[in-house]
């Protein structure tokens, strides 16, 4: 069996994009979906899980991924109260089982989700890309986040959840004392709580990397290399703990090599996210094309090294370039990521014919 091509959809009122649409892109298999009205820490209840379903059930897609079961602020920082979150979580990951889940996508960034100081940056061909400025990251991200939520067009982004970043200043304060040791910690203690569940579930917790992948406003980052991704499947050695290995997010760093990771941790790689990424040497860098030449993450030595390794997770195309005056939610319009589903599947389908 080959890899499993999934496309991330926000839902029936909240996607400028179709189930229809979807269809219509050969190999798409997967709907990778979240009930993107909860607030972290919320038990998804069985009634919300079946409503999407039955929607997706409509066209023959799979929710085998779901992205993002976000985690409640209590558990990375660690307060008495996050046993109460785990609680709710523990429930979710049981209600996610009634329906066939095998994967959630989570992350464990404090307060931002993923940080870009323009979501439309022009590439220079006529469409647009999220563009990461360095020297606009300044200490008080105030500014950077009224500028992302003004731009989301009145749709909803896991990670960027108005009441919450409403909070802003309660939040940092709360993350104040959190050390990167610290928030090592809290990780731990949150995948111990729940490991047991996901194998009576047979549910993999994939984690994704942090992104960009270092401190931004003096908060600690931990996925951000390949001694921190060797550290986390050691600190919690079970199967059941993986990885959504993200191109886009390991590659914003041009010393991190994505491909040595696939081929290294690929029995640990749940979940794939494949996106490109063009360096500039001040530090900036902007999402490209998934052609290979379009950016600097080496998308076919990616691509390559899943199918060396026979992979059979899941995979979807990152974010994607805002094509031919399409208004969608920044990063996840139709077209661009068709078209690098196209490009991933062209250089799956040439390895299969070459036997390699």
């Amino acid at each position: 069996m080959p890899m499993q091509m999934g496309f991330r959809w926000y839902g029936e009122g909240n996607d400028s994009i179709s189930l229809s649409d979807i269809k219509q892109i050969p190999g798409v298999t997967s709907i990778v979906w979240a009930l993107h009205h909860k607030q972290p820490g919320e038990v998804w209840e069985k009634e919300e899980i079946a409503e999407v379903k039955k929607q997706l059930d409509e066209y023959g897609f799979n929710m085998d991924v779901v992205e993002s079961v976000n985690v409640h602020d209590d558990i990375k920082v660690g307060l008495p109260t996050r046993d109460k979150y785990i609680e709710n979580y523990i429930q979710t990951i049981r209600n996610l089982k009634e329906f066939g889940v095998k994967v959630i996508c989570y992350n464990f960034m404090p307060i931002f989700d993923w940080t870009r100081t323009d979501l439309f940056h022009p590439v220079g061909d006529g469409s647009t890309a999220l563009y990461y400025e360095k020297s606009k990251i300044h200490d008080d991200p105030k500014e950077m986040a009224d500028y992302i939520l003004n731009n989301l067009n009145g749709m909803t982004f896991p990670g960027w959840e108005p009441e919450r970043m409403a909070r802003l200043d309660e939040l940092f304060e709360l993350y104040r004392p959190v050390t990167k040791e610290k928030l090592w910690e809290n990780l731990k203690y949150f995948l111990e709580a729940i490991m047991p569940v996901c194998r009576e579930c047979d549910i993999k917790m994939a984690i994704h990397q942090d992104d960009p992948p270092w401190d931004i406003f003096g908060l600690p980052r931990l996925l951000v290399d390949e001694a921190a991704i060797e550290r986390f499947l050691k600190m919690v050695d079970d199967p059941y703990n993986c990885l959504t290995l993200c191109s886009g997010s390991l590659g914003a760093n041009p010393n991190n090599n994505v491909a040595d990771m696939v081929r290294k941790h690929c029995d640990r790689i749940a979940f794939a996210h494949i996106r490109n990424v063009k360096h500039f040497e001040n530090g900036d860098f902007s999402e490209a094309s998934h052609r290979d030449c379009d950016g600097d993450t080496g998308i076919v030595d990616i691509v390559k090294a899943y199918h060396d390794c026979g992979y059979e997770g899941y995979i979807r195309p990152d974010h994607g370039r805002h094509l031919w005056g399409e208004k969608c939610r920044p990063g996840y319009g139709l077209y661009d990521r068709a078209l690098g589903i196209m490009y991933i599947w062209g250089i799956w389908d040439m390895l299969d014919k070459m036997g390699k």
